[in-house]
């Protein structure tokens, strides 16, 4: 018993900030170390330092269920969170618990907001005014977003690399094409699920964006052969690009990525018959497809 106290009493007793805070408690699950501050005081402590030097901030590691005031009190003392991830906090998340973490943390470089629903365009301007080195940013199914919004997040957030902006419905051409001109290194763009978005805003990503690699127009149903010839043309590094869906884009287009080697998500015609002739007959017939 004795031996058993003197070793916690050691664990205590390692310097806090240098040795348990930065080596040991940051490769325990966060649901853990939330438990191990109710074994005493000490422990308290020590948790709390910790969630104060925080770099990175995940709620899947908790759940979606987390409580507002829970989170709150996990990020009242941080500022200097990197990452912060809340995708699907729908449930619970409001202006009124991030704006106060976003306004205290300038050093975040990647922000994942996906499917929080409860917010508002003025938590996308909070992190454009507070984040300057924002490089990723996932906003997808966040109806929400509008054109002004975006326009602050491309005036404050030029350094972006990744923006996700599926299925965020209010935005029409003009207002990607704000976004472009102003972030030109964008390497990963989603448009996807989004029928107000058409050829306009494609050729201008295709003209701004040179070092783009991967574009998703899923779903952009006015997006057609023209624009798609001019991404070939202006972005030689584009490696993948996702089309499904969008029935004005045909292979005559697609075929000049395709020989590229870019990945698309829509299969050659003649592979895509011969894959529903599997299905209606049970089997496909040989054919030489290096012909």
């Amino acid at each position: 018993m004795m031996s058993l106290t003197h070793s916690r009493g050691c664990l205590l007793d390692l310097p806090w900030e240098d040795i348990l805070v930065p080596h040991i408690l940051c490769h325990l699950p966060l649901q853990q170390l939330l438990s191990l501050q109710r074994v005493s005081k000490s422990f308290q402590s020590l948790i709390q330092l910790y969630l104060a030097n925080m770099r990175c901030f995940d709620s899947s590691q908790i759940g979606p269920a987390i409580p507002r005031a829970a989170f709150v009190n996990l990020l009242k003392d941080n500022e200097v969170l990197q990452q912060l991830a809340l995708q699907n906090c729908s449930d619970w998340l409001t202006d009124r618990e991030l704006l106060p973490v976003i306004g205290q943390n300038h050093h975040l470089h990647q922000i994942q907001l996906k499917g929080c629903a409860q917010l508002s365009r003025h938590a996308l301007v909070a992190i454009s005014l507070s984040c300057p080195n924002l490089r990723r940013l996932s906003l997808a199914h966040c109806e929400w977003v509008d054109s002004l919004a975006l326009r602050s997040l491309a005036d404050h957030c030029k350094v972006l690399e990744a923006v996700d902006l599926t299925a965020c419905r209010q935005l029409k051409d003009e207002a990607i094409c704000y976004l472009v001109q102003k972030c030109s290194r964008l390497k990963s763009l989603s448009l996807a699920v989004n029928a107000n978005v058409g050829d306009v805003a494609v050729e201008e990503i295709a003209k701004c964006c040179p070092e783009l690699e991967h574009l998703d127009l899923t779903g952009c149903l006015r997006v057609k052969n023209d624009s798609i010839r001019v991404l070939a043309e202006y972005c030689p590094k584009l490696r993948s690009l996702k089309v499904k869906h969008c029935h004005n884009v045909a292979e005559s287009s697609l075929s000049i990525l395709r020989s590229r080697g870019v990945e698309l998500d829509v299969e050659p015609p003649l592979q895509r018959a011969l894959v529903l002739l599997q299905d209606v007959v049970g089997f496909a017939p040989f054919i030489n497809l290096q012909i």
